[in-house]
């Protein structure tokens, strides 16, 4: 028992460092809603307050094998809060017409929607997003798909999703804002403001829903929606951040995740979901359960629908997606004074607080705009910024005896699987995308290429070797047909193609379904039938540019042995194909740098640039030595950094210069580096700011990202970036959990990723 008190009161005590700073409603603004909500409430029936805490799904779309049934009637009787998946004025109108005219006390729904990345109109997958280190391009992103979701009814999206996630294996990597706390946090806070903007009662934002609360991205084995287990200094650390910033921007809502976190489940869990997150954190929101949450407590052994229900309600869980248990039991559950009514009026009270602070209740309709529909989405401006924001955010990884960028003449063949698909290219949860009219990237060359190259075209193998793998692989609309010819007759075929070209155009890798939710991989590599395309496309001795669709951090290791150029594009949404095609040819000089690390093969996985020393390290730039902490067969490097990208420029850095070796808390040094654009056009580069504490009393990160610009430099320009370091820069949760900064010793680093760096060193001195 003392064991256990003493945790909580580690867990209450660091609970003033994580007060949230969200942004607060105006007093008189805050006493007339609580007026009119508490007016609403004392008319309530104990069945219509239990009605709004149900979340049920319009049939359009689904993450889980359960779905609703006879909405309608639900919703008329008072039994429904919120829809999600149900699109387009028309249909949100009438669902909306149900709640206001047949429902009792005509209490407007809330309409949910996975606004992931982008809504019609696509952007890239949000590790790809974070590949642009571009905070205002990230930002306005959200905008566009907020002005879009909401033109078609949505009022509220289940973004952004900030997990933090160092397992290539797992699939939803891709929807993550990759490794790094620093990073994710700062993207975190930019998806909040665009979605909801500065005022969440205009028709044209939508409540933003943090996800997945907690640790979801820690799942063990990269296996999706398995056990999460790590230290509380880790999860304060390394992974709560990312949530924190989003709260501290004034995200109104947030969403469980599936994992347990401490022994118990999210959906379940009270120090989760109130202690830390109300009450140390000060949110004022609501929390939804994800897809039939409450419902899978029970496979999770803590009983039966009644109890987990119950379970879920005390803990903090106000709404219940799809499960039904909360209208099924927890009149039984207050009856039986296993919850209370006081549970039940602060569940209530939150999901309207929801709705009042949406403007629902002065407009039922407001996102029900025909007009709107037709003219604000899939606008020429939204396409035109879909294929700018795509192009920032690939990764060019090699580029041997400048392949790239590709001429507009001769002779290009376009070879691989994922050449030729539109479905592919917007990448996993595109839910809203209009896959018929995307273009493919053979299209996109072709658009780009113009009429003095001749642009050809073979499947060179299918997407992978075993038929049922590539069916689950290309699931809901993103088919790649099979070609069942053999192996060898396939790539003769691309072979005697790339014969007739002057450049060779691989498109493979991952189609955009073998990452995502519940697409977890053991080998993240390119499917082997692909790499036997790829060897076969080298040996014709042509030039070979690999275009690798990836939505996770991928094992080409061979690849990047042997392939002249690759250029990672991920997955870049609805206007993918057209912005590949313009950094192909140069018409924009690529500028991403990884969000997440490249391991050299899975034996390394989970990898990531942030980790800490051992007793025994293995000295930088050595393989193996014996009892060191290594690996027999494989050097502890990665193959491809965090932070990593290459230009059709090149760029030098300056030494590091410190304005003062050291200053006390209060106070604050700048680091400052010139950085030169030493080749011949015009390129981005983006500056990146590390840090080191060198003695600490826990163990600390070999480097931790605190800072980043990206800049814009002409040939031979140069611009002296400069940093500020503050105390608050170098502060961490301690063995107490304490949120501090201590005084002592620490290493700077400034370069163009976490591993080619300049350095220099400073001190924070006591008070």
């Amino acid at each position: 028992m003392k064991k256990a008190t003493s945790l909580l009161c580690m867990m209450a005590f660091c609970a003033g460092s994580l007060r949230a700073q969200a942004p607060k409603p105006a007093p008189a603004e805050q006493a007339k809603m609580n007026t009119f909500v508490s007016q609403l409430m004392a008319r309530m029936t104990i069945d219509e307050k239990i009605g709004q805490l149900n979340l049920v799904t319009g049939g359009e779309a689904t993450t889980g094998e359960a779905v609703s049934n006879d909405v309608e009637g639900k919703i008329a009787k008072g039994q429904v809060g919120g829809i999600f998946s149900l699109t387009t004025p028309g249909r949100v109108r009438k669902a909306q017409q149900i709640a206001v005219t047949k429902s009792r006390l005509k209490i407007p729904l809330i309409f949910g929607q996975d606004v992931i990345h982008g809504y019609k109109t696509t952007f890239p997958i949000p590790l790809a997003l974070a590949a642009s280190w571009d905070m205002a391009l990230v930002e306005r992103t959200a905008r566009v798909a907020a002005n879009e979701a909401s033109a078609d009814g949505i009022n509220w999206t289940f973004s952004p999703m900030v997990d933090i996630a160092r397992d290539a294996r797992w699939g939803r990597i891709a929807e993550s804002c990759g490794e790094d706390t620093y990073l994710a946090s700062q993207i975190a806070r930019v998806m909040v403001k665009g979605y909801q903007g500065d005022d969440l009662k205009k028709n044209n934002t939508l409540m933003a829903c943090v996800k997945h609360f907690a640790l979801y991205g820690a799942a063990e084995s990269g296996r999706d929606y398995n056990t999460t287990d790590m230290s509380l200094n880790r999860m304060y650390n390394e992974y709560l951040p990312p949530y924190k910033a989003a709260i501290d921007a004034g995200a109104g809502s947030v969403m469980a995740s599936f994992n347990d976190i401490n022994g118990v489940p999210a959906t379940a869990n009270k120090w989760l979901l109130t202690d830390l997150l109300r009450k140390q954190w000060g949110f004022t929101g609501f929390v939804t359960s994800d897809y039939t949450g409450v419902n899978e407590l029970i496979e999770h052994g803590l009983g039966d629908l009644q109890r987990v229900s119950a379970l879920s309600l005390k803990a903090g869980m106000e709404m219940d997606m799809v499960s039904e248990g909360y209208v099924k039991t927890l009149k039984k559950s207050l009856e039986e004074g296993k919850v209370s009514a006081a549970d039940i009026d602060n569940a209530c009270r939150l999901i309207l607080e929801a709705k009042y602070k949406l403007g629902l209740f002065d407009d039922p309709y407001k996102y029900c705009s025909e007009k709107r529909a037709k003219t604000e989405i899939l606008t020429p401006a939204n396409i035109k910024f879909a294929r700018d924001a795509a192009a920032q955010t690939f990764v060019l990884l090699k580029n041997q005896n400048k392949v790239l960028p590709l001429k507009k003449a001769g002779t290009i063949a376009v070879i691989g699987p994922l050449a030729n698909t539109r479905a592919n290219m917007p990448g996993t949860w595109s839910v809203n995308a209009d896959l018929a009219n995307t273009p493919s990237l053979l299209e996109g060359i072709k658009a780009v290429a113009g009429n003095k190259v001749t642009v050809l075209n073979s499947l060179g193998s299918n997407l992978t070797s075993d038929a049922t793998l590539q069916k689950n692989a290309t699931m809901f609309g993103r088919d790649i047909p099979r070609d069942e010819r053999p192996e060898e007759v396939v790539i003769n075929e691309a072979v005697a193609t790339a014969q007739k070209a002057d450049v060779v155009v691989a498109a493979l890798g991952e189609s955009s379904e073998m990452s995502g939710e519940s697409s977890s991989r053991t080998d993240i590599g390119i499917p082997e039938v692909q790499k036997h395309l790829l060897a076969a496309l080298l040996k014709t001795g042509k030039p070979v540019v690999l275009v690798l669709f990836a939505g996770r951090p991928m094992t080409i290791k061979w690849e990047s042995e042997n392939v002249p150029a690759i250029l990672n594009v991920w997955f870049g949404g609805s206007q993918a194909a057209n912005a590949i095609a313009d950094v192909l040819f140069g018409d924009v000089n690529p500028s991403g740098k990884l969000a997440a690390t490249f391991p050299q093969n899975i034996g390394q996985v989970p990898m990531y640039y942030s980790q800490k020393s051992t007793g025994r390290p293995l000295a930088p730039g050595t393989w193996f030595t014996k009892f060191r902490s290594g690996y027999l067969d494989v050097s502890n490097d990665p193959l491809y950094p965090f932070g990593y990208g290459l230009s059709y420029t090149t760029f030098s850095y300056g030494d590091v210069k410190l304005s003062a070796n050291s200053f006390k808390p209060g106070q604050s040094i700048t680091a400052s580096v010139t950085v030169t654009n030493t080749g011949s056009v015009e390129g981005k580069e983006v500056v990146q700011l590390y840090t080191r504490d060198l003695v600490g009393s826990i163990t600390r990160p070999v480097k931790e990202l605190k800072g980043f610009q990206k800049i814009s430099l002409k040939p031979g320009e140069s611009k002296t970036v400069t940093f500020t370091i503050s105390e608050n820069d170098l502060k961490f949760y301690n063995a107490d959990l304490q949120y501090v900064a201590e005084p002592g010793d620490f290493k700077i680093f400034i370069g163009p990723n976490s591993s080619d760096v300049k350095e220099s060193q400073f001190a924070l001195l006591g008070k």
